[in-house]
């Protein structure tokens, strides 16, 4: 099974990009394959309207 570990989305010139890093684990628990990463353009509507809405969330973390 594939666990993901660490999620990072970013602006880029073709749109929003999440890079999605994980881990596989075998059906008794021992990590086969450890840090390994995957990259994707968002195309979906939905999951690009979340995004810039924990963009705008995270930009009032850090303040003006």
């Amino acid at each position: 099974m594939k666990v993901v570990t660490s999620v990072t989305v970013w602006n880029d010139a073709v749109g929003k990009r999440v890079s999605i890093t994980y881990s596989e684990i075998d059906e008794n628990g021992v990590i086969v394959s450890d840090n390994k990463r995957e990259d994707r353009v968002v195309v979906d509507n939905g999951a690009v309207s979340t995004i810039n809405a924990l963009m705008t969330y995270a930009q009032t973390l850090i303040g003006e």
